[in-house]
């Protein structure tokens, strides 16, 4: 469990620091990939592709872990993320829930989004 909370962990930081060489260490070659907002990447590939085009126009500022949860082959992470995309600064929590191989490749990761503020719509 703690070599995938590494994995993960180092798969987060490449966003931030821009780091493509850590697609192919991370993600399987035959990875499916889910976004929070709709878009599935399929193959590592295109998940290479994605992450160029995004980061042409856009800067991941934080992406926070807050917890892991293990299950057989499945991870699941809570977090936090901020970033700047097209000049506009955003944020939101979210979670992963990521299924990895026996040699600890990511196969499929589904990404889910909570919108911030939270807010009590009763108040």
């Amino acid at each position: 469990m703690i070599e995938r909370e590494r994995i993960i962990e180092a798969y987060f930081k490449s966003w931030i620091s821009k780091n493509k060489a850590m697609l192919r260490e991370t993600f399987a070659p035959n990875i499916v990939y889910s976004e929070s907002y709709g878009p599935e990447y399929h193959g590592i590939d295109t998940v290479e592709n994605w992450f160029d085009d995004w980061n042409k126009r856009g800067n991941v500022l934080a992406w926070e872990i807050k917890q892991f949860i293990h299950q057989g082959d499945v991870t699941a992470v809570e977090w936090y993320f901020k970033y700047d995309y097209d000049a506009e600064v955003d944020e939101f929590d979210g979670v992963s829930w990521i299924e990895f191989s026996a040699d600890n490749l990511v196969v499929n990761l589904k990404e889910f989004q909570s919108k911030l503020p939270h807010y009590d719509p009763y108040k």
